[in-house]
């Protein structure tokens, strides 16, 4: 997929960007960059959307996504946290000469996984969390050696699930780009309503039908079950994070069939609710 592209600038002094994001919330919406970006979180929660997947995000979350691969992370504050993240930005060309080495086989093989995006397990996140308080405040030599070390740590040691599906690529115009964010909006604004394809079509100035074919082109699935996986993902998030009872998140979530959202938590969690929550309880 094409979004926005955004432009990611360096100083003079440096050969990568390295940056500290704050603010009460996240405000890019889905944009894209010639750069490889890994981005560390260090608080916040929400969903986190790169290429065709979504997938909740918190503390600890790491993430490298690939050349031109469309991302963008909303927050969906059950806490009053603002966001905080540590983002390291660069150039194809920084690493281009060095990949051909021996001694930088795995970082290569790590970065031409990064065309799916790449999430990494916990564990070894938060055992970066140090590396990525000092990368910020080092002089350019220690602060190259660092982020060598890091992309090194994650392509040796780390489990990673890539996010992107097999599908994934499907070029879009500025336009249809567009499109992406209001639909992504409107299902956050809308969550616990019952989602119309008549306003949703209405406000991209579509009919129904077109609406439908580029929502089906766009993300091989149909808004129905697109909706859906929102859903789910942000009652797997409620479950990790709250005390709430199954039956409430289901709830909580906009489904208003208990049975209806435990067969879908099924079909994209393959476990049920309640495993769910037990399988996070004993990490």
């Amino acid at each position: 997929m094409k979004a926005h592209l955004r432009e990611v600038t360096t100083a003079p002094d440096r050969s990568f960007k390295v940056k500290v994001y704050e603010d009460k919330e996240f405000q890019a919406e889905w944009h894209f960059h010639p750069q490889y970006e890994l981005t560390y979180m260090i608080q916040s929660t929400g969903i986190r959307y790169v290429g065709d997947s979504m997938h909740p995000f918190e503390k600890g979350d790491l993430v490298l996504v690939g050349r031109n691969v469309p991302h963008s992370w909303k927050t969906i504050d059950t806490k009053s946290e603002h966001v905080k993240c540590v983002i390291i930005q660069w150039d194809e060309s920084l690493l281009k000469d060095w990949l051909e080495k021996p001694e930088l086989t795995a970082i290569k093989a790590l970065l031409q996984k990064s065309s799916h995006g790449v999430a990494f397990d916990i564990g070894t996140a938060l055992s970066l969390e140090e590396s990525f308080a000092s990368i910020i405040k080092q002089n350019p030599f220690d602060r190259l050696l660092t982020f060598l070390d890091i992309l090194n740590t994650l392509a040796t040691k780390a489990s990673t699930e890539l996010l992107a599906g097999p599908g994934f690529g499907k070029a879009l115009s500025s336009k249809e780009s567009h499109r992406v964010n209001v639909i992504n909006n409107y299902i956050k604004d809308n969550i616990l309503e019952q989602h119309s394809l008549e306003d949703l079509s209405e406000q991209l100035a579509l009919s129904k039908e077109a609406f439908c074919r580029f929502f089906k082109k766009t993300f091989d699935k149909t808004f129905t079950n697109y909706v859906n996986e929102y859903k789910v993902t942000i009652a797997s998030k409620m479950l990790i994070e709250t005390d709430l009872s199954v039956s409430e998140i289901g709830y909580r979530s906009g489904f208003n069939n208990l049975s209806f959202f435990h067969r879908q938590f099924n079909k994209y969690k393959d476990m049920s609710p309640k495993s769910y929550r037990q399988q996070y309880q004993r990490i």
